[in-house]
């Protein structure tokens, strides 16, 4: 967990809603909301640390899903060049 939020997230979290920043609040990691508890972070910057980590957490997401998808397209390939080695075997 990043120890200080960014700058452009401070400002991504100042123009927030009050419903948005409650969303993002609400979903939190423990350790998080206790430093927010202890004061050593403000409300701004616990929203600013929870949207970096949203973000980073969305990038590995994505990178992930973009691997499976090459892997069922590889394998959707490999499925059909078999089934037409197939279909001419058979001719």
């Amino acid at each position: 967990m990043a120890k200080s939020p960014s700058d452009e997230y401070l400002e991504k979290a100042s123009k927030l809603s009050k419903i948005q920043t409650e969303r993002l609040l609400s979903r939190s990691r423990g350790k998080l909301m206790r430093r927010m508890l202890d004061n050593k972070l403000t409300q701004l910057e616990a929203v600013a640390i929870q949207l970096q980590i949203e973000d980073e957490d969305l990038a590995e997401w994505r990178e992930r899903m973009a691997e499976i998808k090459q892997r069922e397209a590889e394998k959707a390939a490999r499925a059909a060049e078999k089934a037409e080695k197939k279909s001419k075997s058979d001719k």
